[in-house]
């Protein structure tokens, strides 16, 4: 099984709806369930020039979805964050790895960031292991920061300093 990672095309929206409306996707991002294509194909035909979407492709079918944010203000181009959903039939394949991977390596080598930052759910464990694994730290908590599923859940704020070479 081989994952390629490329940039996402406005003719992706499709796909990428498909994947954020899964319920495990919309309960451990800040989505919302029953997402519309149109908003999706908004999404993609307005995007800024600080914000870079990947896709995850296995046997040409599209498993995964990271947005990438740079920072427009001066004293924060250093940083960005991000955000990620993988298709469910693709969960603990590598898909977040590669997608994550191909985000820093950009970050590192292409975009001069300095600092990648993410806030996640203090009980997505499997996301917290990727992070960690990717260099990220948990800087601090957030209590009762999203509202999902009728109550208040806490997010963890994780970052991760570029290495130095």
């Amino acid at each position: 099984m081989t994952i390629k990672v490329r940039a996402a095309e406005p003719g992706d929206a499709v796909a990428i709806k498909a994947i954020y409306e899964q319920p495990h996707a919309y309960a451990g991002t800040l989505q919302l369930p029953y997402p519309s294509e149109v908003m999706w194909q908004q999404r993609y035909a307005s995007q800024s020039s600080e914000f870079y979407s990947l896709v995850a492709e296995i046997d040409g079918r599209l498993v995964g979805q990271l947005g990438l944010m740079t920072q427009a203000r001066p004293r924060r181009k250093h940083v960005a964050d991000f955000g990620m959903g993988v298709c469910a039939s693709a969960l603990r394949k590598g898909v977040g790895t590669a997608l994550l991977e191909a985000a820093l390596d950009m970050c590192d080598n292409w975009l001069n960031i300095h600092r990648v930052e993410l806030e996640v759910y203090t009980d997505n464990q499997a996301a917290i292991t990727l992070y960690k694994k990717c260099g990220f730290e948990i800087e601090g908590e957030h209590p009762d920061d999203a509202f999902r599923d009728g109550r208040y859940v806490s997010v963890y704020s994780m970052g991760r300093i570029r290495p130095n070479r």
